[in-house]
This record gives C-alpha cells, sequence and structure tokens, in this order.
C-alpha cells in the first residue's frame, strides 16, 4: 500500500510545544487518506523546537496532495501548539511544502495549502477556490474593525492583548507590559527615588544630570554638553528624532511678520532676508497643529501648558541649520512677540525650549504613534482580511506586520488610554493626545507616507542644499532597495498590469485600508484600486518601508536625542513668555518637568528604544513563507544591497561626533513590535 511520510516542525519560542492529540489529512486530487492520529509509542511528539516525521499509509493513491488537515484534539488539558511547517514525501519519492507557522489553540484544525504562492485567479479546481474563500470568510469573523476614538484610523476589535487572535500576540506578554518596562527602565536608571516626586521642581540644570545615566557610544552625552548651542537645535531638524518638520520656506507666512531689521545679524551672506528665502537659504518648521490642543489636567496640583511656535531657521555660510527667529503662538501681536537669537540669553534659549516640547509632542503622537503604529495597524489588518496565506502579497507583506497589532493594543490597554502611562508626564495626556491624532488625520495622505514624495513636498530634496540630512540621504537608499526588492517580487507572479487589475483580492486589501481603515476620509486621497504594476510595487514598498524603516527612524533615536529633559521636555509648567525680559534660570527650571515627570519621561524613552530580543531586522525572512527559487534569489539580493548600504552608513558615521545610523538597515527592525 502507497505510504506518504509526513515531516512536522514545532515552534522554537516558549510553550510552542503541545501534548494534545495531532490528527492529519492529506487532501489529494483523487480522494483523502484516512484521518491519522500522529503518535510514537514511547515518545514525546511535539516538543518545543522539534522535527518530527511519520508515515501514513492509504489504500490507494490520493494523486497530487492539495491540502493538509492538521486537527489538534484535547488530552488532558488544552495546550496550544506552534507548527511551522509540514513535508509531505510522496510514494513516487516527491517533497511537498506546506507552511504553516500559526498557532493551533484548543481543539481547532488548520486545512494547509502547499507553499507555492498563488493569485486567485490561477486557481483552477473548485476544491482550492473553496479553501480560499473558506480562509477568508474564517479570517474576516477574526479580525474586525473597530474604531477606537472618532477620527482615528481603524483599528482591531480588540480591547485586551489576551483578546487577540493567537497568531498575532506576542509570544510573551509580559516583555511587553508597559508599565512594567516603564519601572523596571526606571530602576535600571537609578531614578526611581524620583519618579513619585511630583511638583517637586530640579534645583538647576546641573541637577537634572542627577537623573542622566552615562552610556558610551551615544549621543546622549553630547545633547547634554550642547544642547543650549544654536547648531545642535538646528541639526535636530534634520537627524533628530522628528526629522520630518523642516520645510523650505518660499514665502513668510503673514501670520509670522518676521523684519530683514530683526534677522539682519543672523544673516552671513550680505543679503536680505527676502534675498536669502529666493536664494532657498531659509527654511521653516510650523507646529500649528498644535494650536487649541488641550494641555493635560489629569494632575490638579500642577498646571501644565502647550505652545504652537513657529521657527525660522537659516542655511549659513558652512551649511549649518541655525534658528534665527521663533514665535510662540500663531497670532502675532504685542503679547505674542518674535524672539531672536539677539535677545536676553534665557529669552532666546526659552524660547527654544518650548519649541524642542513642541516637536516632542508632534513627534510622539504624529511622527510616531499615528504615522507609523496606527498606519501600520490598518495594513495588517486589511491584509488579513482580504489576503488568503497562498498570496504572494500576503507571504511578502506578513514579517513586516509582525506584533504590530499586538503593540498596538497593549498600547491602548496601558499607554494612551485614559489614566494610562502617557497621561503621567506628557502635555498631551488627558485627550491631548486624541485631539491631536484627529487634527493630524486631515492632513494624512498617502503621498505623505511615499518617503520620496514627503521629501519632496517640504522642498528639502536637493543634497547640495542640505548636504548633511543624513536622515533623508539613508532614506531614499533604503526606500530604493526596498522598492528594488517588491519589484522583482512582484514581477514573479504579476507578469502584466492585466495581472493586478484582474487580481480581486489585492483590489480588495486596497479598497479596505481606504473605505475602511482610513474611514473613506475624503481628504486621505488613499487609492481604491490599483491598476497597474507600478502602482503596486509603490503601494507595498510604501507599507513595507512605513512599517520598518520610518518607525525606526523616529524610534530608536528617542534616548539620544531625549533624556537630556531639558532638550526634549515631555511637558512645559509654566504659561510661554508672552514678552521679553522676563527669563532667567529659575523660571526655565520652574518651566520644565518636575522630579517625578522627569523620571517617567527618562523610562519610557530609555524602554522604546530598546530592540525586542531576537529581533528580526530588515531582509530577515527566517520563516519560509516563499518556497519558490526566483523569490529566495530576490531576497538574497536585498539583503547584500542592504549591506552595502550598511557599510555606507558606517563609513560616513566614522569619526563623527554626531553619527547618524537610525536609517542603517543593521538596526532596522523588519516590523513596528516596540
Amino acid at each position: 500500500m502507497p505510504s506518504y511520510t509526513v515531516t512536522i516542525a514545532t515552534g522554537n519560542q516558549w510553550f510552542a510545544g503541545t501534548d494534545d492529540y495531532i490528527y492529519i489529512t492529506l487532501v489529494g486530487t483523487e480522494r483523502c487518506s484516512e484521518r491519522t492520529l500522529l503518535d510514537k509509542p514511547l515518545y514525546n511528539d511535539f516538543e518545543r523546537g522539534a522535527i518530527d516525521s511519520y508515515d501514513v499509509t492509504v489504500g490507494e493513491n490520493l494523486g497530487d496532495i492539495v491540502l493538509v488537515k492538521i486537527e489538534k484534539k484535547k488530552y488532558w488539558m488544552h495546550d496550544d501548539w506552534y507548527c511551522r511547517y509540514i513535508t509531505v514525501k510522496t510514494p513516487c519519492g516527491e517533497y511537498l511544502e506546506f507552511p504553516c507557522f500559526r498557532w493551533l489553540v484548543d481543539d481547532k484544525e488548520v486545512v494547509l495549502r502547499d507553499g507555492q504562492a498563488r493569485l486567485p485567479q490561477d486557481d483552477k479546481t473548485s476544491l482550492v477556490k473553496q479553501h480560499r474563500q473558506k480562509e477568508l470568510d474564517n479570517r474576516r469573523k477574526t479580525y474586525r474593525w473597530k474604531e477606537w476614538q472618532p477620527g482615528f484610523p481603524m483599528s482591531i476589535d480588540a480591547n485586551r492583548h489576551k483578546d487577540l487572535p493567537r497568531d498575532i500576540q506576542f509570544d510573551s506578554e509580559k516583555g511587553v507590559d508597559f508599565i512594567l518596562n516603564y519601572s523596571k527602565a526606571i530602576e535600571n536608571l537609578f531614578v526611581n527615588q524620583f519618579m513619585h516626586m511630583f511638583q517637586s521642581s530640579w534645583s538647576d540644570f546641573v541637577d537634572f544630570e542627577r537623573i542622566f545615566v552615562r552610556i558610551k557610544n551615544t549621543i546622549s552625552e553630547y545633547v547634554m554638553q550642547h544642547w543650549k548651542e544654536d547648531f545642535m537645535f538646528g541639526y535636530q531638524f534634520l537627524n533628530g528624532c522628528n526629522p520630518v518638520m523642516i520645510r523650505k520656506c518660499i514665502k513668510l507666512p503673514d501670520k509670522f511678520p518676521v523684519t530683514d531689521e530683526m534677522v539682519s545679524v543672523s544673516l552671513e551672506r550680505e543679503m536680505t532676508l527676502e534675498e536669502e528665502i529666493k536664494a532657498g537659504n531659509v527654511y521653516i518648521v510650523d507646529y500649528e497643529v498644535l494650536e487649541g490642543i488641550t494641555p493635560n489636567a489629569t494632575d490638579p496640583c500642577t498646571l501644565q501648558y502647550l505652545a504652537a511656535p513657529i521657527c525660522l531657521l537659516y542655511k549659513n555660510a558652512q551649511n549649518k541649520i541655525l534658528p534665527i527667529a521663533i514665535q510662540l503662538g500663531q497670532t502675532p501681536g504685542e503679547d505674542n512677540p518674535i524672539f531672536l537669537p539677539t535677545d536676553g540669553q534665557y529669552d532666546w534659549l526659552l524660547a527654544k525650549i518650548w519649541v524642542r516640547s513642541a516637536d516632542f509632542q508632534h513627534h510622539q503622537t504624529i511622527t510616531h504613534l499615528l504615522k507609523t503604529h496606527l498606519m501600520s495597524e490598518v495594513f495588517g489588518i486589511a491584509m488579513y482580511r482580504q489576503l488568503p496565506a497562498v498570496h504572494p502579497v500576503y507571504k511578502l507583506l506578513l514579517p513586516h506586520i509582525r506584533f504590530t497589532i499586538a503593540i498596538n493594543t497593549k498600547a491602548r490597554e496601558q499607554l494612551i488610554c485614559e489614566c494610562g502611562i502617557f497621561d503621567k508626564a506628557n502635555a498631551t495626556g488627558g485627550g491631548g493626545h486624541v485631539q491631536l491624532v484627529q487634527k493630524a488625520m486631515k492632513n494624512l495622505t498617502f503621498r505623505s507616507l511615499c518617503f520620496p514624495d514627503m521629501i519632496k513636498s517640504r522642498g528639502v530634496d536637493d543634497k547640495e542644499e542640505l548636504p548633511t540630512y543624513f536622515y533623508r540621504d539613508d532614506g531614499y537608499k533604503v526606500w530604493e532597495a526596498t522598492k528594488s526588492f517588491v519589484s522583482d517580487v512582484v514581477r514573479i507572479y504579476y507578469t502584466s498590469d492585466e495581472k493586478v487589475k484582474g487580481d480581486e483580492e489585492i483590489q480588495a486589501f486596497v479598497k479596505d485600508v481606504c473605505s475602511f481603515g482610513m474611514q473613506d476620509f475624503d481628504h486621505c486621497e488613499f487609492p481604491k484600486s490599483l491598476k497597474t504594476r507600478e502602482e503596486l510595487i509603490e503601494y507595498l514598498t510604501m507599507v513595507i518601508f512605513t512599517a520598518s524603516a520610518q518607525h525606526a527612524a523616529v524610534n530608536f533615536g528617542q534616548y539620544d536625542w531625549c533624556s537630556w529633559i531639558p532638550n526634549a521636555p515631555s511637558t512645559m509648567r509654566r504659561p510661554p513668555p508672552n514678552q521679553k525680559g522676563l527669563a532667567d534660570v529659575n523660571l526655565i527650571i520652574e518651566s520644565l518637568p518636575d522630579r517625578g515627570r522627569s523620571s517617567w519621561h527618562l523610562g519610557a524613552v530609555w524602554a522604546l528604544s530598546q530592540f525586542q530580543e531576537n529581533e528580526l531586522y530588515l531582509g530577515m525572512y527566517p520563516d519560509e513563507h516563499f518556497i519558490e527559487k526566483p523569490v529566495k534569489e530576490a531576497m538574497e539580493k536585498f539583503r547584500k544591497k542592504l549591506a552595502e548600504i550598511t557599510s555606507i552608513i558606517k563609513r560616513r558615521n566614522e569619526g563623527k561626533k554626531l553619527p547618524y545610523y537610525n536609517m542603517s538597515p543593521d538596526k532596522i527592525p523588519n516590523s513596528v513590535a516596540v
């Protein structure tokens, strides 16, 4: 009688093994095998990390094996099992691969297709078409959209991490417990003695060093030494945590009436301000989105304040970006003066601190939370709902949404919820962060997530004009490498534009993102359909880049740039000054966060800057969802290109006091997972 050899690999993560009964059924084009219990006498089957083989004997040949059905039944008590893959050796010696990479929980069954990726129009038999549709029907019941807050991108319908489908949960929930991690960070940083000292101000700038931990090979100590200097202030708009705000000033806005007389002493080329603007040497940063946001009022003992400043920047003869004028509100007037470098040193310093605080709020809530975390979750949910496991785009995107829905659910559970950690130290806590996302959503477009378009729209794409904009330069390289990889994979399966138009699943995916994930907001300009391979390539490049490179660029430098509290105050405890000549050291210290809030802030930026244990970096795909040789070759080509980029960045950084490595591929995780 014909015999098939079935080999099953159990996952390596904690608790991946099982003592439950595992049954298999092989489904062929001619007939099915009997439901067979996989069990060896006197042997502990399906242990963590094990690879076990079994013989399945059948009465007659089954024909071509098209599906494998795996069932798990309770032995003593339910014991979850993570199956990596199954291979089947046929009686004629042929090997078939069936990738799984999912959890079987309770009395669950999983039906697997072989590992070859297929578009829906490539499936010809009713058996595989039905399997494809049934998988999507089940997924849509499991992965449901939910509006967490009005005006937000839609999120997963789950209130707690433990309510999520097992396949998208963290392997260990303890590892992503924000409260536990922040408390641990505060303890490791030796600042736990200060964490409950709310309302207690520091005595002076040097006093902040009591919670500042010097760590070799980081930028943080250099920031501490130079944070007051104008060059350091300007440099951060290019290569700091929030390098997405600076834009070329084409014309001064009416609301910011800076005159040539005010700034002439700061200009170095013997030109007027208007001439400098025409020459392309003037840039502007505007935090208009912060106007009208309600400041944190969760602590009745501490009033907290926000501002919506505008800052004018000048590129001097040495190509350094320097601030030359700051207005702390959006409406000009006597009570909203324009601060200048020629003002008293503390007036100018306090104005810069207010800009840095506004930048921190924008970075955390818009650049980081909204434009990487929440957007990646939208792509992930739509992917699960509309693309079956056999679809090549599902296989391509899956590593790039790994743990994203889980980390966001945990954040909604502990971090950005009412009375969450965000409320403890941030000026936009207590609901301001919600208002900020709602306002920012009105300007979030598809094009604003495409890296080259985002750079060009701000007029900062010319490398000769801004030669030290490393975020831009490295981002271009990683975008192009990612796009080349995506193009290689897309062209393997889509041999023409007609194939894209005829793929009902990929069309449903992009429509789900726009119509549900983005709630069909008219202004978002997300496509509802894709007509060409080029459109599909750009779309998928944007999804992968957002989840990997863009998130890395705005997340992992947080300790570097934000651990010195005066450089990135998470809140301000005095209102912005409405006239000049008032500022002194005491006013600045009383404005900056107190000891307790400083400690929570430090714990947060430390915890957020840590890579995950066993992190998977860009281009690392240990789970072999693709089995085709051309795709594996494309992956290898991608990895080589990323290694080249890493080497280029490493060489450029050698000897630099301010190295930029947040876009270095060896420091870019595949997905948003922290």
